[in-house]
């Protein structure tokens, strides 16, 4: 799992419409302690957020050195579910949760309020519509809507909807996941039912820092699944090696994907690398919590309660065949893949690191020598 520096759950605030989350007090000590830390960061994505000069500040790697301080959600908004519980952890009060909630908020506030953004469903073309409504689960049951985005443990979400229904009898069944049959999506329903649940159930989503998801993405399609090795290795092989030779596509490497990537059209691309803005749109729906891999099973825990799921119900332990991503992998990878082609990879993903408050990938030269 990628280290704390990354940014875990938000809710949206008042002014974008959505449920607000309640913030536990904070002494004058830590607050005067923590604003130190913390001011740095957010004069940082101030700037970014009135210049737009994101483009450029990647030229400058000015943002490489940005470290968002890490967001827990309060004692009271966990003790329902952590009561009691062996897997309970301290949870500090912290003044940069409520800090880090502004700033992600008044981005995405920000950033979706431009003009030429996209203001509500409808305004999508079809293709992104299409996109957006397949990726979107529902329970009626329990009233969310959750937006599922590959390689940030939605299997694990799936398992919860499917045992919320009553198609599993629990999440640690052992049984290879299937991604379509006993799920409902919101492209299933027609325009009024849409309309009536987004507007009306708790919407959520979980975010990643999205090199360390294209990594994993990487790493487990090109390294584990034959189907992907055939469909996509042989044929990104073929267009971006020098000599391929005959290959199975089990051999692609890092770089070779990225440069997949840079010609690939955002909105063809396969949802286990597409950008999470393409895939969950957030400008057209108003999610009311963003939860992070960084803080799964906190982040998870407080859906759980707001949704009134079963207490008998637990976010899913990692299965052990499991391969995270460590800081040393993304490190040893990103170091050692061309620096430009890095850079020009980027703005694709600009606006994931931008309206989630990722920091941009370190890869300065005196970075990768550590």
């Amino acid at each position: 799992m990628f280290p704390p520096p990354l940014i875990p759950l938000v809710a949206r605030g008042k002014e974008m419409g959505g449920s607000s989350v309640r913030r536990a007090p904070v002494s004058s000590r830590t607050r005067s302690r923590a604003t130190t830390v913390l001011l740095p960061s957010m004069l940082m994505f101030g700037v970014i957020v009135a210049s737009s000069g994101l483009l450029l500040m990647i030229e400058k790697g000015i943002l490489a050195e940005v470290k968002s301080p890490p967001l827990h959600p309060s004692h009271r908004e966990l003790s329902w579910r952590n009561a009691g519980s062996a897997r309970a952890a301290s949870v500090p009060e912290d003044v940069g949760y409520q800090v880090l909630q502004d700033i992600r908020n008044r981005t995405i506030h920000t950033m979706c309020g431009q003009k030429n953004m996209p203001h509500n469903i409808w305004d999508l073309s079809a293709g992104q519509r299409r996109t957006l409504l397949k990726h979107i689960l529902v329970s009626d049951k329990h009233r969310f809507l959750y937006c599922y985005v590959p390689k940030v443990a939605c299997s694990n979400w799936k398992r919860i909807l499917k045992v919320l229904d009553g198609v599993l009898e629990n999440v640690d069944v052992k049984l290879k996941m299937d991604h379509k049959s006993d799920l409902v999506f919101l492209s299933d329903m027609k325009p009024e039912e849409i309309r009536y649940r987004l507007k009306h159930y708790f919407k959520f989503i979980f975010v990643r820092d999205p090199m360390e998801r294209l990594l994993s993405a990487y790493r487990n399609k090109f390294g584990e699944i034959k189907e992907y090795q055939l469909k996509y290795g042989v044929e990104i092989i073929k267009r971006y090696r020098k000599t391929p030779g005959k290959t199975t596509g089990d051999d692609v490497t890092f770089s070779e994907f990225l440069r997949y990537l840079l010609d690939e059209e955002v909105e063809k691309m396969n949802e286990h690398w597409m950008p999470i803005y393409n895939l969950c749109q957030p400008c057209v729906v108003r999610y009311d919590f963003i939860g992070s891999y960084e803080r799964l099973n906190e982040d998870a825990n407080y859906v759980l309660e707001h949704v009134q799921a079963p207490s008998f119900i637990r976010f899913p332990e990692r299965q052990s065949w499991y391969k995270p991503v460590t800081p040393q992998t993304l490190h040893y990878y990103l170091c050692n893949t061309p620096r430009g082609l890095v850079k020009e990879l980027l703005p694709k993903y600009i606006l994931d690191f931008s309206l989630f408050a990722y920091p941009l990938p370190n890869i300065t030269s005196e970075f990768c020598r550590q």
